[in-house]
């Protein structure tokens, strides 16, 4: 029997039709007008689009947003959010991958998309919104409905690519009802709890708190994302909408401990905080369990191809600076492993890349099937049956006690000084140096030199004096450079990118004057 996540927005509709919904600092909706809006949208766009179309969205995160997708999915159609604040071409790189013959966004963003020249017709969500059902249009949408599969495409997200075009990462419904279903029954989310939504709609940690609302009940309350500039007025938001659950990413938390917010005001409804997207640095976890005691606190691993996570790890001890939290255990129906360089199991002491299999792999990238074969392959350890596994290029290791920790990506290993070299376990070293909040290493391949980014008041005298300590003389920096704060792309994520230019435009001003 299919179930699409249309059938959660309407049972709980049915059930609590006048709780809230979803909330901004504007605007709200209940579950009853969150259906009844979703369906005007749904039936005024049936005349622009074929079912499994991909249509954009190119608005800010709101309560009417969240309509506008579930209008596109009551058409029979995905969504794919799109951020404002990314430049042009991007944009229209990602509309050109869609090929769609619509785009929609709100009347305060038409003039700048309109300015774009975009290759197809641009709807105005509000007016989408105020359409009024007929009917025929009923009967449209239930011919619609009864076509759907759970294997249809539900949303489209967008992801960095190595060789800078976006990646779109197809996302089924099946997927996501699986894996929240069985996100909401472990962490106990119910109608009871309030999600305090930090991440931005083209990023997937906000599919654990719209999905969690609509299949559960809860309330789920926006949080702007100006509002992370500002942690007087977040942590307001926060306390005053009596949040219970955080699921953000761990550059949010870490502007609440760099911005110590919590010495403002302390949130006391919070029962959850759940992380993931980076590695948590243990001294800025320790600082939230120092000043948030009774919170639960759990790591989440597991990239956008695999539907959000694949693993779990509640924390249960004390961890030091320079150690890594494990990534802990699988989601029920996903099945993980790590594969090591020779082509098999990796044994405790080892490290392998992870590969994952199960519902919530994904569909792989959209119109991109080349990447598409690269990543989404055949279970290389299974010859007897189809088993699409997803390599995710991370690379964790297995420890002598069972437990999985995250090590780099593939692509962050280096050989220096003819020694295989993990920047991720040089980042882990220099966070635990006195001093330095936060770091990034990059490598300088042409120098052959390991370049560290650093955050705090260390200088690097005393950070490469603290490392002697805990790393060999080969995994030592050659290069350092103190920031006032990591760049992050719009995953929240630290922007290497952005600090490789950075560089550049510092070493060439030294060459320049000598």
């Amino acid at each position: 029997m299919k179930t699409l996540v249309l059938d959660y927005l309407e049972r709980t509709a049915a059930r609590l039709p006048d709780k809230t919904a979803f909330a901004g600092v504007d605007d709200s909706a209940t579950f009853a007008q969150l259906l009844r809006l979703s369906r005007a949208a749904g039936s005024a766009l049936l005349p622009y689009v074929a079912p499994r179309t991909v249509i954009g969205f190119y608005m800010d995160k709101s309560v009417a947003a969240l309509a506008g997708f579930f209008g596109a999915v009551y058409a029979g159609c995905a969504y794919a959010p799109l951020n404002l604040r990314h430049p042009p071409a991007r944009v229209l790189s990602i509309l050109k991958t869609l090929d769609s013959p619509v785009v929609v966004t709100d009347r305060a963003h038409a003039p700048q998309l309109e300015a774009m020249d975009v290759p197809c017709k641009i709807l105005i969500l509000e007016e989408l919104l105020a359409h009024t059902v007929s009917p025929e249009d009923e009967r449209a949408l239930s011919r619609v409905r009864a076509g759907m599969l759970d294997v249809d495409p539900l949303y489209v997200n967008f992801t960095s690519g190595s060789t800078g075009t976006p990646k779109g990462v197809v996302v089924a419904h099946r997927s996501v009802v699986d894996f929240i279903l069985c996100f909401t029954e472990i962490f106990s989310i119910t109608e009871r709890d309030v999600l305090a939504n930090q991440a931005p709609f083209d990023f997937d940690v906000c599919v654990k708190d719209i999905y969690s609302g609509i299949m559960t009940g809860a309330s789920v309350q926006i949080i702007p994302t100006a509002y992370f500039m500002n942690p007087t007025r977040l942590m307001d938001f926060i306390c005053e909408r009596r949040a219970t659950v955080l699921v953000w990413a761990v550059s949010a938390l870490c502007f609440l401990t760099t911005m110590n917010a919590l010495q403002y005001r302390k949130p006391d409804t919070l029962r959850m905080i759940m992380f993931s997207g980076e590695v948590m640095p243990v001294k800025h976890l320790n600082q939230l369990r120092a000043q948030l005691p009774e919170v639960t606190y759990v790591n989440l691993y597991g990239p956008t191809e695999i539907t959000c996570n694949c693993t779990y790890y509640v924390v249960d001890r004390e961890f030091e600076p320079g150690q890594t939290l494990p990534i802990g255990i699988p989601f029920p129906n996903e099945r993980i492993f790590l594969l090591t360089e020779q082509g098999r199991e990796a044994r405790p002491g080892e490290t392998g890349e992870l590969l994952v299999s199960g519902t919530a792999v994904t569909m792989g990238y959209y119109k991109d099937a080349e990447r598409t074969a690269a990543a989404f392959t055949q279970n290389p350890l299974n010859g007897a049956y189809l088993e699409p596994v997803y390599r995710t290029g991370d690379l964790v290791r297995l420890t002598e006690a069972g437990e999985m920790v995250y090590v780099s990506r593939k692509d962050f290993q280096i050989k220096h000084m003819g020694h295989r070299i993990e920047l991720g376990e040089i980042e882990t070293a220099l966070c635990a140096v006195p001093g330095v909040s936060r770091a990034c290493c990059l490598y300088l391949h042409e120098k052959g030199k390991i370049l560290a980014f650093t955050c705090g008041r260390a200088d690097k005298r005393q950070i490469t004096a603290a490392l002697r300590d805990t790393l060999p003389a080969y995994m030592i920096p050659n290069v350092f450079m103190q920031v006032d704060a990591m760049p992050l792309n719009k995953n929240g994520k630290i922007d290497r990118a952005a600090l490789s230019a950075l560089y550049e435009n510092a070493h060439e001003k030294e060459v320049r004057h000598g």
